[in-house]
């Protein structure tokens, strides 16, 4: 009795294993989590391969990003590149702020930050 409780127990995790395995597995390796901590509101977001010289469209997808809110960028499961480029373009005076070749792979959130005493903005990549 207790041998096929636990039996199974074993086939009930490993399908729901290869379930949630399988919905990654559905998702683009590259998709990450976008997280505003400037201050600022963000008007417009570009992700370009880095080989790239185009930006492309803006993928904010909404108006605005504003100070404290995160949105999710999904990119197509074909997508192969890892290594992509990030511009973001601040809503009050069109300035923008760019880091190039981040690899997306390694990468699920990033967070940017703005010093207004050093005036520079900032990345963490997680």
């Amino acid at each position: 009795m207790v041998k096929s409780i636990v039996s199974a127990l074993l086939l009930f995790l490993a399908v729901t294993w290869g379930a949630v395995g399988g919905a990654r597995a559905a998702e683009a390796k590259q998709d990450f989590v976008l997280v505003n901590k400037t201050g600022y509101a963000i008007s417009e977001v570009y992700v370009s391969p880095a080989k790239s010289d185009d930006w492309e469209e803006d993928v904010l997808g909404r108006d605005t990003l504003a100070d404290g809110e995160a949105w999710e960028i999904r990119f197509h499961r074909a997508a192969k590149t890892c290594k992509w480029d990030l511009k973001v373009v601040y809503e009050d005076d069109d300035s923008e702020a760019v880091w190039p070749a981040i690899d997306l792979c390694a990468v699920g959130r990033i967070t940017i930050r703005y010093s207004r005493k050093t005036d520079t903005t900032s990345a963490d990549f997680e």
